[in-house]
């Protein structure tokens, strides 16, 4: 697959536009698509909210994965002598990890390092796959009949979203768990202005409350996405162009991807570390 097949436009709509399941009102449960991309996304569209995007499911649960059998490999592998390359590099990022968690999480509850290990490999994955030259795989998949195929799940809100409300459901458990319904709820209306403005402050503390999964589901699609749309208009450079900006990009682009999956991470230990918090 070239820019060359497409004009500018549709060979960048093609590349932001997901392979789709669901279930059409005319052709019944079928893959989205259409002549062009934007006939794609109307019928995506009219599919509704049921609608899965298959690539990222596909992509997200099989570098899920990868992680899995990566860290079981060599947590079964593992030696107390000199260890080899790769054991070196996990056992870095297992202490680079526990080090942050350490630093802002003071409460006692042992699932809060692993989930943080387990979101800042998944995302930096995820993240990774922008790196991939994006006609790669998606020419792998068109040969095979699969017109559409985008492989980086955290360009895709939906992914970054499920991961942050899935946060945002752990925030709510432990904010109950650890002060009560009534503590919690008390905690909601009776700050930070007096018990007499009590509508007020719970009205700030929902709004306050809830952006915390928008603003952690956004920052990571905003960032992601927008990199990936780089990488697209660079392709539909000249040759010569691509390699001048594409490789500076990328290695840039390997701070960014590494950045927001640390920025998840730590907002998200702040924000378990503030629901243990007993004001």
């Amino acid at each position: 697959m070239a820019s060359g097949e497409y004009t500018s436009q549709e060979y960048i709509k093609h590349h932001l536009t997901n392979l789709t399941f669901g279930n059409h009102p005319e052709e019944g449960w079928t893959f989205s698509h259409g002549e062009t991309a934007a006939d794609t996304a109307q019928m995506t569209k009219e599919m509704g909210f049921w609608a899965i995007n298959v690539d990222t499911m596909l992509w997200s649960v099989g570098l899920g994965l990868f992680f899995i059998w990566l860290f079981r490999k060599v947590a079964v592998s593992a030696t107390s002598d000199v260890p080899g390359r790769l054991q070196g590099f996990i056992e870095v990022i297992i202490e680079f990890v526990d080090e942050n968690v350490k630093s802002v999480f003071h409460h006692k509850n042992p699932v809060i390092a692993p989930l943080a290990l387990t979101i800042f490999v998944w995302i930096f994955l995820m993240n990774l796959m922008d790196l991939v030259p994006i006609d790669w795989i998606p020419f792998i998949f068109n040969e095979l009949g699969v017109h559409y195929m985008k492989i980086v799940p955290t360009t895709d809100v939906n992914a970054t979203g499920g991961l942050a409300f899935s946060v945002f459901g752990l925030i709510i458990y432990y904010s109950i768990k650890m002060k009560g319904v009534g503590g919690f709820l008390a905690e909601l209306s009776f700050q930070p202005l007096p018990k007499i403005f009590a509508p007020f402050n719970l009205f700030l503390e929902i709004v306050g409350l809830l952006a915390k999964p928008v603003s952690l589901a956004l920052r990571l699609f905003g960032n992601m996405y927008a990199g990936e749309m780089i990488f697209i208009l660079i392709a539909i450079l000249p040759f010569w162009a691509q390699w001048l900006l594409s490789v500076p990009w990328a290695i840039f682009h390997i701070l960014v991807i590494t950045l927001q999956a640390f920025i998840f991470m730590v907002l998200t230990v702040v924000y378990l570390a503030m629901a243990h918090e007993d004001h």
